[in-house]
């Protein structure tokens, strides 16, 4: 449905802009539920309206509670400090977006033409002027001011350097738990009021967070989202749709040329978190495994394995609805496996499991950066014979094809998690993280006694890992 509100500050523009504003953050479900109620208002039937209580019921608005869980995505720490401290070193103010890696870069360039300085040339020993240089451009400046703005300047170029890395994470991390919805403008996500609300919903139940568990993640596709899709017709943004969703029930409705686009921008997201992940790649890691080791950032390497995983499974699905997985006998590069923490991977072992078998076909392939950057060959024979080795369907467990459409799972509350655990009390949820809990890391010898207590409550409803040395 169209959104044609003569006003454009309406209670329901306001309700999508707030939907809206949840695609960049990390929003329960049922929270978003909560709005798309409000959105759809008058224009449900019962029985959409019952399907979406069922959620509803559960928001943060209703419930008058709260969750230890942040509501959004860490953001990269601006350059505002700099700014400041430069402002002051150079007696002069310029606009800037401290934000803004660009913004702060041109704000360097800007401060530093009063020196002779620019952000290519931010060498300490090699770029500075001497004396005779300072003199000939006529700067009346003591060598030691000098010097302190030449190294104010390359902490500006350096800070800006850094926030356009920290950017670029976080923009792949967003691509990887919720496709493109975060790139998605305001005005053509308020345009189309139906579209807009399965994008939010859906978005939504793409980023809860996983719990540690061996039965695998929950199917994001739940039947809210279910009904919110089924609301869409031939008159709807299925470009908008397709962000967030490239599966066939929603390729199916855009043309090949459009088919072809998200294809390339799945294509690009794919080389450049290739390109990331091998920069992080340490040769001693043992691929067999993939248990994190001390010094390891796994944080970042997962978040860009993520990103990885979720643009190959959109590119599989483009080439498919093209008729071109033809191109995989060329190349097929395989798929990113996370780092695991060791309590899991013995948890796994314990319970008469085994290392997920994607683990043996990733360590018996060619990494992924090095097929995409065409040094190594990897063709699709050679990862149907790695799966076959591991037991796998090479098309079935989305190696070779997009992995097949699952059922439609029942909505369920979020649960409250402490580093993937499942704690009964966002209070206690709170406080076992304050403490370190399950982190990996020693528990706060002052919080030990209160942890010990949340334990002995039964505060925890779900099974715990342990190390191999506790059995």
């Amino acid at each position: 449905m169209k959104f044609r509100d003569d006003n454009v500050r309406s209670p329901r523009w306001e309700i999508l802009a707030e939907l809206h504003a949840s695609l960049d953050r990390r929003h329960r479900p049922e929270d978003v539920a909560d709005l798309v109620l409000q959105a759809l208002d008058g224009r449900l039937s019962r029985r959409e309206r019952m399907v979406l209580e069922r959620a509803a019921k559960h928001s943060s608005r209703r419930q008058g509670g709260f969750s230890s869980m942040s509501a959004d995505y860490a953001r990269p720490v601006g350059g505002a400090r700099q700014v400041a401290a430069a402002t002051r070193l150079f007696e002069r103010s310029v606009e800037v977006d401290p934000d803004d890696p660009e913004s702060l870069l041109e704000f360097a360039a800007t401060m530093g033409s009063e020196i002779g300085w620019t952000p290519g040339h931010t060498d300490f020993l090699a770029d500075r002027l001497n004396r005779d240089a300072r003199e000939a451009a006529g700067m009346d400046l003591p060598k030691r001011q000098y010097n302190r703005r030449f190294r104010m300047l390359r902490r500006l170029a350096a800070k800006a350097g850094t926030l356009g890395v920290e950017h670029d994470k976080r923009r792949l991390l967003m691509v990887g738990v919720t496709g493109f919805g975060a790139d998605i403008a305001l005005g053509r996500f308020v345009a189309d009021v139906d579209a807009a609300c399965f994008v939010a919903y859906y978005t939504a139940r793409r980023k809860v967070r996983r719990e540690f568990s061996l039965s695998g993640r929950e199917n994001p596709f739940d039947e809210i989202a279910s009904v919110l899709l089924g609301r869409c017709g031939a008159g709807n943004d299925w470009w908008m749709i397709a962000q967030v969703r490239t599966a066939p029930d929603v390729l199916e409705r855009l043309t090949e040329q459009e088919r072809g686009r998200l294809l390339g921008q799945w294509s690009a997201v794919m080389r450049h978190s290739a390109e990331l992940l091998r920069d992080r790649w340490s040769p001693d890691t043992e691929r067999t495994t993939m248990v994190v080791r001390r010094g390891d950032d796994s944080t970042t390497w997962n978040n860009l394995a993520v990103a990885y995983n979720a643009a190959r499974a959109g590119w599989l699905a483009c080439l498919a609805s093209l008729d071109a997985l033809d191109l995989l006998d060329v190349a097929c590069p395989g798929k990113a496996m996370r780092l695991m923490a060791a309590d899991l991977v013995h948890w796994h072992g314990g319970d008469g499991g085994d290392v997920d078998p994607d683990t043996a076909v990733w360590a018996a392939l060619p990494l992924p950066w090095e097929v995409l950057d065409g040094s190594t060959v990897c063709a699709r024979g050679d990862v149907e014979a790695a799966c076959r080795a591991a037991g796998l369907d090479p098309e079935r467990s989305g190696w070779t094809a997009p992995a097949p459409r699952r059922g439609v799972a029942a909505f369920r509350p979020t649960p409250e998690l402490v580093h993937g655990v499942s704690v009964a009390d966002p209070v206690w949820a709170a406080l076992l993280r304050r403490a370190g809990a399950f982190s990996g890391k020693h528990v706060k010898p002052e919080m030990i006694a209160d942890v010990r207590h949340g334990l002995a409550a039964g505060v925890v409803v779900s099974d715990l890992p342990v190390q191999e040395r506790d059995r």
